[in-house]
């Protein structure tokens, strides 16, 4: 007995053992069976897809659901191209809230504005609120002279108003604190968009921390998203490192960092789980923070900024690992990637784990010689195509012809046998994963710059990071990733094949459903 049979459609499993068929059966949520494995199994629902692709969900490894789903909510100045233009929507506001408000802005981005910003500014139109515009890179701010009154003393605290990193989320924690039912709300929003692109489970990165959470308790907002059915998808949750407190446990438990209760990666069911634990080494290449063996070629003179001394991180980064942790290392430019090659190596050999699937997030500028090193780790590369898409132009133009090419790779990393998973780290830019592996594929932005065309991929491999090696790197492979009985009956249905037409359409194929755990109802 089925309870559903999704028929007359063209199945792409990702199974190596088994890559096409043209039925599939669902028993309370898993695959049953392909063909004619279902053959004779009367189903209580039959589905005709007419002809519709199939594969399996896609898995977005890399997601920050919460900030997503506030961010959608709160006014954006990303539309604006004057100053005086973000002021308006700022003044706008502001004569909408009530007296002594703070209000929260999204998309700013100093690069595309005729003149900077600065606190005096925002004071021009505040009338006493805190404003805080919050950067499209997620690391930077503008805040006006109210949030600055309150801040304590500390490096990197400007009066110009503009913050980046841990002064940035030292203004953030002064924020009033989100309730678990707005957060929750937050949560639901992002993850429907998630679902409606075809996604079907995907990681939030980074729960708890100073640097990008929302608040202490963010767990218990994804708990409360799940209880209450707004959670139309699977998700693990990232902890953020210094969300860990130091713990006294036995000497063989080598466990000298620990969330309350001691969890770590795996603690969780199907639908809402732990996973990895994430630690920053650097910040991001749009606020100029990712840190550079050399600098930025925009007359700045700076190499961006570690977020904290090399021995410190590796501290951080050996410790998750002997606590047993799958660490999910944040590392954008070739230094920070340094970094974290020196810390994770480190860790393996005070305490060799080969089946930890340690993960390096972004991997934005890798040099040549930092292959080799990725690929003895055996660390999955978790990497943002929509990044290039976007904002290629700006990252090509300040690195210069000689690192353009090292920017996001992708052929060199399955060249030299690096696992490598394809991410969004939506809301900072568009998390669509059609579209994102058309660029896998076209390697162009959106101005139709090239940007290392030797790094393309096929749009299989492409299709591949986006499913199996995503589940991988999540540690989800044997339930999600690939169509094959007894795995989880998540699937996304396409109006058309991605294999069969022009890259460049890739990104306008249509998603027709998408089904968790066997079931395409939201």
């Amino acid at each position: 007995m089925l309870g559903t049979r999704i028929t007359n459609a063209r199945i792409l499993t990702m199974d190596p053992v088994r890559p096409t068929a043209r039925e599939l059966g669902i028993w309370q949520g898993r695959i049953v069976g392909l063909d004619e494995e279902t053959a004779g199994l009367s189903a209580r629902h039959t589905v005709d897809l007419d002809g519709a692709v199939v594969l399996p969900g896609f898995i977005d490894p890399h997601v920050h659901l919460t900030w997503t789903g506030l961010k959608a909510a709160a006014p954006s100045v990303a539309p604006c191209r004057r100053a005086d233009d973000v002021l308006r929507v700022v003044a706008q506001a502001v004569a909408d809230s009530p007296e002594g408000a703070w209000l929260d802005f999204g998309g700013y981005d100093q690069r595309t504005l005729d003149r900077p910003l600065t606190a005096p500014d925002l004071d021009t139109v505040s009338a006493g609120r805190r404003v805080y515009l919050g950067h499209l890179s997620g690391h930077a701010c503008l805040v006006n002279s109210a949030v600055l009154r309150g801040l304590p003393p500390q490096e990197g605290i400007r009066p110009d108003g503009f913050l980046a990193e841990g002064a940035m989320g030292a203004a953030l924690r002064t924020r009033p604190p989100h309730s678990l039912a707005e957060l929750a709300d937050a949560i639901g929003r992002a993850a429907l968009t998630c679902r409606a692109e075809g996604v079907t489970a995907c990681a939030e990165a980074g729960v708890g921390g100073r640097l990008f959470g929302r608040t202490p308790v963010e767990a218990a907002a994804y708990q409360l998203a799940h209880e209450s059915g707004r959670l139309p998808l699977r998700v693990r949750l990232m902890v953020a490192a210094d969300a860990l407190h130091p713990v006294t446990a036995a000497p063989e438990d080598t466990t000298g960092r620990a969330l309350d209760l001691g969890l770590r990666t795996g603690f969780g069911g199907g639908r809402l789980s732990l996973g990895a634990l994430k630690v920053f080494t650097d910040g991001g290449m749009m606020a100029r923070t990712a840190a550079l063996t050399a600098p930025y070629r925009d007359g700045s003179g700076t190499s961006g900024e570690l977020q904290d001394s090399p021995e410190a991180l590796t501290e951080t980064i050996v410790a998750g690992h002997l606590a047993g942790w799958q660490l999910a290392v944040h590392a954008i430019g070739d230094r920070a990637v340094d970094v974290a090659l020196d810390a994770l190596e480190a860790a393996q050999r005070q305490a060799p784990r080969p089946t930890a699937r340690h993960r390096v997030e972004h991997a934005g500028l890798v040099r040549p010689d930092q292959l080799p090193r990725l690929a003895a780790l055996g660390v999955t590369v978790v990497v943002q195509p929509s990044f290039l898409r976007h904002y290629g132009d700006d990252y090509a133009t300040v690195l210069g012809a000689d690192r353009a090419d090292w920017l996001y790779r992708g052929r060199s990393f399955l060249d030299h046998g690096i696992p490598l998973a394809g991410s969004s780290d939506r809301p900072v830019a568009d998390g669509a994963p059609l579209r994102a592996v058309q660029f896998m594929v076209e390697r162009t932005s959106l101005s139709g710059r090239a940007i290392g065309p030797a790094e393309a991929l096929t749009v299989e491999q492409a299709l591949r990071a986006y499913t199996l090696d995503a589940a991988r790197a999540c540690h989800w492979e044997t339930e999600t990733g690939s169509l094959a009985p007894g795995k989880r009956a998540d699937l996304v249905v396409l109006a058309d094949d991605p294999r069969r037409v022009d890259p460049s359409e890739i990104g306008d194929i249509e998603v027709l459903r998408t089904y968790v755990d066997g079931d395409d109802r939201l």
